[in-house]
């Protein structure tokens, strides 16, 4: 009785080698928690794809996966003086965003981060000058720039990207490879057709892992079904039920992620109309849960429990029987299973 994270393995992997022949020279991206499967396993399927490099989030995610993957490791995650030394092999790559982080990583392989219209990380465009003295103690690897996601003010990505080449060319600094993040498959020949002597290399890890999703599901199975009438009380709070129906416990609380939601940026009135809808509900103790169940998604009937969640059902619905399963809406990024089956 788990909350199961099921896979269509052949799908899964048919979708991982149609965006790596869309993307020639692609980094995997294995960071957090895995995507929703794990560090040692998406190595494993980086190795599969035949990838040379896999980027990761921190040192501390280099060090858990050194001995499941076999190439380079790029640690996105800027160096910083005075961060926590992890110990490391040879193989790893560390991103470093300013001149003085160039100059702490003596000896290192070293990609260095370009500032982008994202505004978090990397050198600036009057850095430059400085660079060519800062490089020559370290095993330049490339040169890398992290695009938004979203262009609402239309403009256009490969122009961002051609600008940073050419301010880059202007200082005389190595350009042999340039590490692209958030790039169309189109997008990127445009620029290896521009710069033929730079080899683009695009880093992803979503549109990668969880790029088709009908190749993964997530199910939450039936513990307890316990028959009520409106107005029975239940509950740590003895709440009152609204009526007739079902109290389902279902595995997946929230040590799986369940009821944990990250902030979204909202676009559009209907998406924010239904933000502050969600928000009116949930001060009535009405929260939708992300189970699935007669067609639609069910209301918890309470706060989700640390490894269960206790949803209900009405009476119209079917009745769920123990054992069976509910599917679950639940973002990769957040959740833990109890177990993975492939199918």
């Amino acid at each position: 009785m788990a909350l199961t994270l099921y896979v269509d393995t052949a799908r899964w992997r048919a979708h991982h080698k149609h965006v790596s022949e869309q993307f020639p020279g692609l980094v995997p991206v294995c960071k957090g928690n895995g995507y929703g499967f794990g560090h040692e396993r998406l190595a494993d399927e980086a190795t599969r794809l035949g990838s040379d490099v896999l980027a990761v989030g921190t040192t501390y995610e280099a060090a858990r996966i050194k001995d499941w993957f076999g190439g380079d490791l790029l640690v996105l995650t800027p160096f910083r003086r005075g961060e926590e030394p992890v110990p490391l092999p040879d193989r790893v790559i560390r991103s470093v965003s300013s001149v003085d982080g160039v100059y702490g990583l003596v000896g290192a392989r070293v990609v260095i981060e370009v500032m982008s219209s994202m505004k978090r990380h990397g050198v600036s465009e009057r850095d430059l000058p400085q660079l060519h003295a800062a490089i020559e103690n370290v095993r330049l690897e490339g040169f890398a720039i992290h695009l938004p996601l979203d262009r609402t003010d239309g403009s256009d990505a490969v122009e961002e990207v051609i600008g940073w080449m050419d301010r880059l060319r202007a200082a005389r600094l190595p350009l042999h490879t340039m590490f692209v993040s958030h790039l169309k498959a189109d997008e990127l020949a445009r620029l290896q057709q521009q710069f033929p002597q730079t080899r683009f290399r695009a880093r992803i890890g979503t549109r990668l892992w969880l790029g088709d999703h009908d190749a993964t599901e997530y199910r939450g199975a039936v513990l307890d079904v316990s028959p009520v009438a409106k107005g029975d009380r239940f509950g740590y709070r003895q709440q009152k039920v609204a009526s007739d129906g079902w109290l389902v416990v279902v595995a997946g609380g929230t040590s799986h992620g369940v009821g944990l939601e990250a902030p979204k940026a909202l676009h559009g009135v209907m998406p924010r109309a239904k933000g502050v809808a969600r928000a009116g509900l949930a001060t009535v103790n009405r929260n939708l849960s992300p189970f699935v169940w007669g067609g639609k998604q069910r209301w918890f009937a309470e706060p989700p429990h640390m490894q269960v969640s206790i949803l209900f059902v009405p009476s119209d619905a079917p009745e769920p029987k123990v054992g069976e399963e509910l599917v679950a809406h639940l973002r990769h990024t957040t959740t833990q299973f109890d177990r993975v089956v492939e199918r």
